[in-house]
């Protein structure tokens, strides 16, 4: 049996994600679609308004045969370390292809581009542009722009030389193979059908209508909730820890002055953000390590989990359960269908982080997200309709 993988956050699930998987059926008619996918908290720091299992179960309604998570540790990293993660997972799951958006839509350059990054002296130059005081994106960026006179600025380009880069890194049996982005990641204007889920979200906030923009079955799902919601919580953890937060993954020294002193002076994520920033740090990795610091993740914690990925089932299908009992043997790391089977307590920090997702919602919702994330076992659908 023959798959392809997609990595995605799904955040939430809108028309483009839709004609995405459509367009790898087209590509790959009678192959399995294995998805890799972030649970409560995304690569920017931001919370993710539908549950993982909402998303498994949307995911599986569209045609996915197979939907795993990806830890909490990677799925709120770096674009680099997202990546690791990912790709360690579809690399034990065997995919051949990895498809993904893109605004370039050119696989040749950017895989040139990835391959330009492994080398030695280009990481040497990055960190040069870096003394200057500067964060690592635009370091990237510029050396990229010196070596090879071409400017790569597009968020999904960005990610997808990322992932071509890791399959590199890893040697993995993996084909690289880019779908043209329809709509610009960073829009906030909710214009057509396929928008992006930066505008999505932006109209939930603002109470438009955005019934054009996702499938029913997603309108149908999504919470009204904000990331502004845990800011009390990290101010709390900010004021009672100050002695301590140098504990907390990529918190650094000269950044816990900047934090208490903001921290009694502002009352939302977005103002304390935009008072700590300065050149050296990009507006994500500050939001990333606003949720390490809420989320309890401290760096003796980040180490260890950096070291022992595991597969994590949310979802199959009849295709996907047969694929997956047909190369389980050759799985070298955990795969852990739920709570019982998890021998080696390795989603100990998943558990955790789900729980401080779950302070957002209502209380009456918040006993049963806890229990089902405790005690549900993989979706399992053999067949599904296929309507919006």
């Amino acid at each position: 049996m023959k798959s392809i993988g997609i990595i995605c956050e799904y955040n939430p699930f809108h028309n483009g994600h839709l004609y995405h998987i459509n367009e790898v059926k087209k590509l790959f008619p009678n192959y399995n679609i294995i998805l890799v996918i972030s649970g409560p908290f995304t690569e920017r720091g931001d919370i993710s308004i539908l549950t993982k299992w909402e998303k498994a179960e949307i995911a599986l309604f569209y045609g996915v045969d197979l939907v795993v998570e990806l830890p909490f540790i990677y799925a709120s990293g770096s674009a680099d370390l997202f990546s690791k993660g990912a790709i360690t997972i579809l690399k034990e799951l065997k995919i051949e292809y990895l498809v993904f958006g893109s605004e370039e839509n050119n696989i040749e350059k950017l895989t040139t581009l990835a391959s330009i990054q492994l080398e030695e002296k280009f990481d040497q130059k990055v960190q040069a542009f870096m003394s200057t005081g500067i964060n690592y994106p635009t370091a990237l960026s510029k050396v990229l722009k010196e070596i090879t006179n071409i400017t790569v600025s597009s968020p999904n380009d960005l990610l997808g030389i990322s992932y071509i880069k890791e399959i590199m890194k890893q040697k993995a049996n993996i084909t690289p193979i880019s779908i043209q982005r329809t709509n610009d990641y960073h829009s906030e204007e909710l214009n057509g059908n396929i928008v992006s889920a930066t505008s999505i979200r932006k109209a939930l906030q603002e109470h438009i209508d955005i019934k054009n923009t996702v499938p029913l079955i997603t309108l149908s799902k999504i919470h009204n909730i904000d990331i502004e919601l845990y800011f009390p919580y990290f101010k709390y953890k900010i004021i009672s820890e100050k002695n301590n937060l140098l504990k907390y993954h990529e918190v650094s020294e000269k950044l816990i002055p900047r934090m208490i002193e903001s921290i009694v002076n502002t009352n939302s994520f977005d103002e304390f953000i935009h008072t700590i920033k300065s050149k050296s740090e990009t507006y994500s990795k500050l939001k990333r390590i606003c949720l390490y610091i809420l989320c309890g993740l401290t760096k003796e914690e980040a180490i260890f989990y950096k070291k022992y990925p595991y597969i994590r089932i949310l979802g199959f299908s009849e295709n996907g359960k047969q694929y997956l009992h047909d190369i389980k043997k050759e799985i070298s790391i955990p795969i852990i269908s739920n709570y019982s089977n998890d021998k080696g307590h390795l989603l100990k920090l998943d558990n955790r982080v789900h729980q401080i997702y779950c302070l957002a919602f209502p209380n009456q919702q918040q006993a049963h997200l806890l229990k089902e994330e405790l005690k549900r076992k993989p979706i399992y659908k053999n067949e599904f309709k296929h309507n919006s």
